[in-house]
């Protein structure tokens, strides 16, 4: 049965390769006889994988696309590489695959083995990605975080709040979520008796203690939400952003960390920025200076005073 159950393994591992494979030469790569082939290939289609056979000299077996996502095997390089690749989605938070990108992270490395881990911690830590737009979260915390919220486990970290302070939190975590350019983890606060949000880029060592969750009404559909309503322990105020861009949209357009429906086109020439942020407003000005077009500041008083600050030291390393 082991020898049967390695060989089927085997076997999907090679079909998974996008191409017609002769029952011919899968019997000589696996070392067995075409009649084992098609028993093998009959037993992955009752294991729900759509092997199909085509007949003819050119013929072979091919796996297609089918209405459900069935197991999928992995070689060791192919799982480094997907394991790196979501590791470099989790940490740039890219819009529309961030949560996917931790869940998918999490489950692979929790069966990678450690020579493996090893590799991808590697390989991730030599690869240079563009910087995105908000603040760096390393993924072995993200991952760390969503394995505690689903194993219902809870956590001890230190947390940095906004002001660099640091503290100790013996939290039960309830889930993570993007939202705009950062990653939260929205958790029960053991010490404070309060649900809390936690930037995760501010969270350090985070180590599960191995003692389960008790059961919690959060108040909020799910951590999204009430990551969306709720503004407890984020440590940064709110502040108002009405910007013109002398700029075309599609020019401007993923370039200032805006949310959806933020930057729209005003004329074909130009762009407006209108939205509530709560990122640090020199990284706005910086950002908006670095388009190299001209722009107008119509409503935030702080970022105002972010680019008299960068016209400050512009001015003062002229002089220099």
């Amino acid at each position: 049965m082991t020898d049967t159950a390695a060989r089927l393994l085997r076997l999907l591992s090679l079909l998974q390769i996008p191409r017609e494979w002769p029952g011919s030469e899968l019997a000589e790569r696996l070392g067995v006889t075409d009649r084992t082939v098609r028993r093998d290939v009959d037993r992955l289609r009752e294991l729900g994988y759509p092997v199909v056979a085509a007949m003819g000299a050119t013929g072979g077996y091919r796996l297609t696309a089918g209405s459900a996502l069935p197991p999928l095997v992995l070689d060791e390089d192919e799982a480094v590489a997907v394991a790196v690749g979501l590791r470099v989605a989790a940490g740039q938070a890219v819009a529309g695959i961030e949560d996917a990108s931790v869940r998918a992270l999490t489950k692979l490395e929790q069966v990678l083995p450690a020579k493996l881990r090893r590799r991808v911690r590697v390989v991730g830590a030599a690869v240079a990605v563009r910087a995105g737009t908000g603040p760096t979260v390393d993924p072995e915390v993200l991952t760390t975080l969503a394995a505690a919220v689903s194993n219902r486990e809870r956590l001890r970290l230190r947390y940095r709040d906004a002001a660099g302070v640091e503290s100790r939190r013996h939290v039960e975590p309830m889930g993570v979520a993007a939202a705009g350019r950062r990653w939260y983890l929205v958790a029960y606060d053991l010490d404070r008796e309060a649900w809390r949000s936690f930037r995760a880029d501010r969270i350090e060592s985070p180590q599960p203690t191995g003692a389960r969750i008790v059961a919690r009404q959060l108040p909020a559909a799910n951590a999204a939400e009430y990551v969306g309503g709720y503004r407890t322990d984020w440590g940064t105020p709110e502040y108002r952003v009405d910007v013109t861009i002398d700029a075309p949209l599609p020019r401007v357009a993923g370039r200032l960390g805006e949310t959806v429906d933020s930057l729209v086109a005003d004329g074909d020439t130009a762009c407006r920025l209108t939205e509530t942020r709560d990122d640090d407003p020199e990284w706005l000005a910086a950002q908006l200076l670095s388009l190299g077009v001209r722009f107008r500041v119509h409503d935030s008083p702080e970022l105002r005073t972010r680019l008299r600050q960068l016209a400050g030291r512009v001015a003062h390393a002229l002089e220099g």
